[in-house]
């Protein structure tokens, strides 16, 4: 199993590593910074170095079977079971997903409904939700957003057991998407006094990293779907 260092820190860039296995599109290693594709937050990207100093781009991170597989390109070195590397992430990048998401998590407060689908990106953001009322504005959702935010609240993460989980059926709000159960332990992501639900993802330390968001649109996607997409100001 790979040890996922993100799940404890999200803001550790880089880490020293293990090759435990080499496939076509990329390989694993014991231990990472990289988060994978999952949960509506994209894959980290980022650099691989060589204990001779060559370089490669990694250009994606998805799951793999116990572990994250780093994906680099066809030209990239090949690289050997047991050999020691250092991956580093796009800080950039990463960051920005970081605060996208936990103001994403911040809009799941705002607006009451049940969330039916979301995407995390550096640029761009949405949740979607089913609301059988009156719909809100883009203006009301970026006030009230923006007012939570301003409250600069710590973002720690913390675990419960599946057997919590199943009887707080509140703490999941996606519709669609359900935490992996089974492995003794369910990871939430707790806003203090703001917002409490599992969550994988990587997410900032306080609200205050976040700066401010604008929800530049508002779309229907079906009877009672609306989707409501979020952009960085700052």
């Amino acid at each position: 199993m790979t040890e996922e260092i993100f799940r404890q820190d999200s803001y550790v860039r880089d880490c020293v590593a293990i090759v435990t296995a080499v496939h076509d599109k990329g390989f694993e290693i014991d231990r990472t910074v990289f988060y994978p594709t999952g949960g509506g937050q994209p894959g980290d990207t980022g650099t691989l170095t060589l204990a001779d100093g060559r370089t490669a781009p990694i250009v994606d991170a998805v799951k793999a079977t116990g572990g994250v597989l780093h994906v680099v390109p066809p030209e990239a070195p090949r690289l050997a079971i047991g050999e020691a590397v250092k991956v580093t992430l796009d800080w950039a990048r990463r960051f920005r997903h970081m605060r996208m998401h936990t103001a994403l998590h911040v809009m799941s407060r705002v607006i009451v409904g049940d969330v039916t689908g979301g995407q995390v990106g550096a640029d761009k953001s949405r949740l979607d939700f089913n609301l059988p009322g009156e719909v809100p504005t883009k203006e009301a959702i970026t006030e009230a957003v923006n007012c939570l935010l301003a409250l600069d609240s710590a973002v720690v993460a913390r675990w419960i057991t599946d057997e919590e989980l199943a009887a707080r059926p509140e703490l999941v709000k996606t519709m669609s998407v359900r935490p992996p159960v089974g492995g003794g332990r369910i990871r939430l992501l707790d806003i203090d006094g703001v917002d409490l639900q599992a969550c994988g993802g990587t997410h900032v330390a306080r609200l205050g990293e976040i700066g401010r968001i604008e929800c530049v649109k508002v779309e229907n996607k079906g009877k009672m779907n609306r989707r409501f997409v979020i952009q960085l100001v700052d």
